[in-house]
């Protein structure tokens, strides 16, 4: 069994998408692959959860479009980092 793995960030943190989320179809109420946050925009993270299947934290961010979307840790930065 893989051993659990714990989130890295908490809810509150403001954080940054790396690159466009797009709906994987899994984001009710939009066309598969219709954009849902470009890259560089800005979000909150409401509430930290874990992905069962693939044993990894995922975090429901808060977006100012209204939208939460659940993002995982490499899909994420705290603002004010520098991302190479």
């Amino acid at each position: 069994m893989i051993e659990r793995r714990n989130a890295r960030y908490d809810w509150g943190l403001r954080v940054v998408v790396k690159e466009d989320i797009v709906n994987d179809g899994t984001f009710p109420g939009e066309q598969e692959n219709a954009l849902l946050v470009p890259a560089q925009s800005v979000g909150e993270i409401v509430r930290v959860g874990h992905h069962e299947e693939i044993n990894v934290p995922v975090y429901l961010v808060e977006f100012g479009n209204g939208k939460v979307i659940g993002c995982l840790e490499d899909e994420i930065f705290p603002m004010g980092e520098m991302q190479l």
